[in-house]
């Protein structure tokens, strides 16, 4: 089991990030917002909206009819227990009935919580908006496996990421989290996830991302939902989103 250590911060020193926090409602201090960033329509393909991808203007990545009549915006963390719980539940009715037929455009916003989320998001990230949900996908659905090294970090390698300038940290926690080698059976060669890992530029992107879920839509725990613009409270599993969803599309 990792170690319950604070929340993340905007410097990133190692002992502060290491933790997967016990549950997935832990608030944490926002940090300063960073540049933007976004890119075209990934693909289109007419009868199954699930296939037109892109990123946003506000650091996510929407799959969707971009003028679906319902905008579903969910602020999620790639370790936390309810979030995959959330996927798991969701994955294939969100696609198959609300999403490919353009009734619901989704868009996906990482809510950081710790060092290995930080290191998970920005290789599915690195991938672009083709690759980035199948990535995510991986993340959720295998999630016990991928963090359980991380659990394994001894406090002699602690501190020799703490003695690392704060610009290496994430990589080499990543690589001591062996998050590397999983990278590798994802078809992210090593000089990938090296790139990945050292964006300094995406890094402060999720911190802008985070910062702004907390500003605008007072998220403080995940997964958390938007609907047409809208947080909803006390909505935690699919057939609470579902019920929204429905309501909205009457």
């Amino acid at each position: 089991m990792l170690r319950s250590l604070s929340p993340v911060r905007k410097t990133l020193p190692a002992l502060a990030i290491l933790a997967v926090l016990a549950g997935c409602g832990e608030e944490a201090k926002a940090p300063e917002p960073a540049a933007q960033t976004t890119e075209p329509l990934a693909q289109t393909t007419p009868g199954d909206w699930t296939k037109t991808l892109a990123a946003t203007p506000e650091g996510g990545f929407v799959m969707g009819n971009p003028d679906a009549p319902v905008t579903l915006i969910e602020y999620a963390s790639l370790t936390c227990p309810h979030c995959r719980d959330f996927h798991m539940e969701s994955k294939e009715p969100l696609k198959r009935d609300y999403i490919a037929t353009g009734k619901v455009k989704y868009e996906f916003r990482n809510f950081i919580l710790n060092g290995p989320d930080y290191a998970a998001s920005l290789l599915a990230r690195c991938e672009g908006a083709i690759r980035f949900f199948p990535l995510a996908d991986n993340f959720f659905d295998k999630q016990a496996q991928w963090i359980e090294p991380f659990g394994k970090i001894s406090e002699e390698q602690q501190k020799a990421l703490n003695a690392l300038p704060q610009d290496q940290q994430l990589k080499a926690l990543a690589e001591a989290g062996r998050l590397d080698a999983w990278a590798r059976k994802l078809g992210i060669p090593k000089a990938k996830f090296d790139q990945c890992l050292s964006n300094q530029t995406e890094v402060a992107a999720l911190a802008r991302v985070r910062s702004e879920g907390v500003q605008k839509f007072q998220i403080s725990g995940t997964p958390s939902f938007i609907v047409n613009g809208e947080k909803l409270e006390n909505a935690h599993n699919w057939a609470q989103v579902k019920q929204r969803l429905d309501a909205e599309l009457q």
